[in-house]
């Protein structure tokens, strides 16, 4: 019985070192790619193109279509030294109520062009920090968007929620606007790795607003997770997993932290001699995936978990989990209006991004009544890609005659691209006639391959790491 064991202990060995050379040769440890949250990454979005479709684009969309509205508000009193989001300080509230203002008229613009023709799916306030509004600016926030845009019976409401900076009187308010999702920000509970973020945030606070949604009949609460923070360890970042599994969320993002202060300023705070090294980086992402799947969680796509019987869960075992500007989602809307500066809306058409300075949004919205400035138009090529891309994210595989059902006219591009990735990706796909798919265990490395599909791959940008 012994050597049985240790014989089978051995064969999990060689299967892991294997395991991890594979990795390691298809670059997972040492290369960067595109989050692919859209496709083309927003990168390659050009100057003007935004300006000159989003009101064409707009009156294009169909009577009776649901979409779903996304609302940037940049704002913070503090600046997290990891986050790499569009956002700006303030120490008062009063630029804050002129840019909701500022908000709200963009709003009426959309509301004109559309001419009350679509119904409001979805909608979501991220940040920055949309919970330092007060309780006043919210309902007025929400209830125009609301009578701008008529709900569906099936319509959803959710808010970015920092615990450090949300009152109850303000948790309330959401409940009572129909809050439906939170989305709270926890990051990592170990002091030291707070400290080294710039993000002081107790246990006590982050339970107490999750309590207080509980008691309010919020249905859905999210947490984010970050691997890969300086002076996180295997030890800790277990104890964070544990202590955020106590608290019994309904959905949890756990992302890899992007260091990239060329893109983020604030970012050169932290040190790089503190942050754990790709392989680490590896091994943390394993533990939350061992330790969420172990608690009956769902593993959606290369970062997410869920409830099983949440949204995302039904969604993956249906085939239609879709992956956005805020990661995957449930949203089956085939518009995204982006309201505020930097939003991004997407079309089939194509993307359109909103000015991304305050200054330049409130100047443009004043003069124009939109404010899209960069974009991209796709072409039909384009959509192909996108649409590769995105089930490889989301499905860890790509069906060719699924793909060919869409875009029957581009059958010789498909087969290209479908034999490409098996001659470049044998030891790590099973393959059959109409279907590649990532093996067990293989799954990190669906951000590499798919930067095999992507035509603008060109490496002129510099992103996060692969895991």
């Amino acid at each position: 019985m012994i050597w049985i064991k240790v014989t089978s202990l051995l064969i999990v060995f060689i299967f892991r070192m294997e395991k991890i050379e594979l990795l390691r040769r298809f670059g997972l440890f040492d290369r960067s790619v595109p989050r692919y949250t859209s496709y083309p990454p927003a990168n390659h979005f050009v100057n003007d193109a935004g300006r000159k479709h989003q009101n064409p684009w707009l009156k294009a969309i169909p009577e009776g279509t649901g979409v779903s509205i996304y609302v940037h508000i940049p704002f913070c009193k503090r600046l997290c030294w990891f986050c790499a989001c569009r956002t700006q300080g303030t120490s008062t509230l009063r630029p804050v109520e002129a840019y909701v203002h500022t908000l709200l008229a963009e709003v009426e613009a959309a509301k004109k062009a559309l001419k009350n023709k679509v119904k409001l799916q979805r909608l979501h306030l991220g940040g920055g920090t949309p919970t330092l509004l007060t309780p006043a600016l919210m309902t007025e926030l929400v209830t125009k968007i609301r009578d701008a845009f008529e709900p569906m019976k099936s319509f959803e409401f959710s808010v970015e929620v920092d615990p450090t900076e949300a009152s109850d009187e303000l948790l309330e308010t959401l409940a009572d606007l129909g809050l439906t999702r939170a989305s709270i920000g926890v990051q990592d509970f170990a002091p030291k790795v707070q400290a080294a973020i710039g993000r002081k945030q107790t246990i006590a606070q982050t339970q107490h607003v999750v309590q207080v949604l509980r008691q309010q009949g919020v249905t859905s609460i999210n947490f984010d997770v970050l691997y890969g923070l300086p002076h996180q360890t295997r030890d800790s970042f277990l104890r964070t997993l544990n202590t955020t599994l106590k608290m019994s969320p309904d959905r949890l993002a756990i992302y890899g932290y992007a260091h990239v202060p060329w893109v983020s300023k604030r970012q050169v705070l932290i040190s790089e001699a503190d942050l754990p090294g790709s392989e680490e980086r590896f091994h943390l992402a394993e533990i939350a995936h061992r330790f969420f799947t172990n608690a009956g969680y769902r593993a959606i796509g290369i970062d997410h978990f869920a409830r099983p019987t949440d949204g995302l869960a039904l969604a993956k075992d249906a085939g239609t989990l879709r992956r956005n500007f805020q990661g995957y989602t449930d949203d089956d809307s085939p518009v995204l209006l982006g309201f505020g500066a930097s939003a991004i809306s997407k079309f089939p058409q194509g993307y359109a991004q909103n000015a991304v300075a305050t200054s330049a949004y409130q100047d443009r919205v004043r003069t124009e009544g939109f404010a899209a400035h960069r974009g991209f138009s796709m072409t039909r090529r384009d959509q192909l890609h996108a649409m590769i891309i995105e089930r490889l994210l989301c499905d860890f595989s790509f069906s060719r005659i699924d793909v060919c059902a869409a875009f029957p006219d581009l059958k010789p591009e498909i087969d290209a691209i479908f034999l490409d990735l098996c001659a470049q990706y044998t030891d790590v796909l099973a393959v059959s006639s109409d279907r590649l798919t990532l093996r067990d265990g293989f799954e990190p490395l669906a951000r590499i391959i798919a930067k095999s599909v992507d035509v603008f791959r060109a490496e002129n940008q510099s992103h996060s790491k692969a895991i």
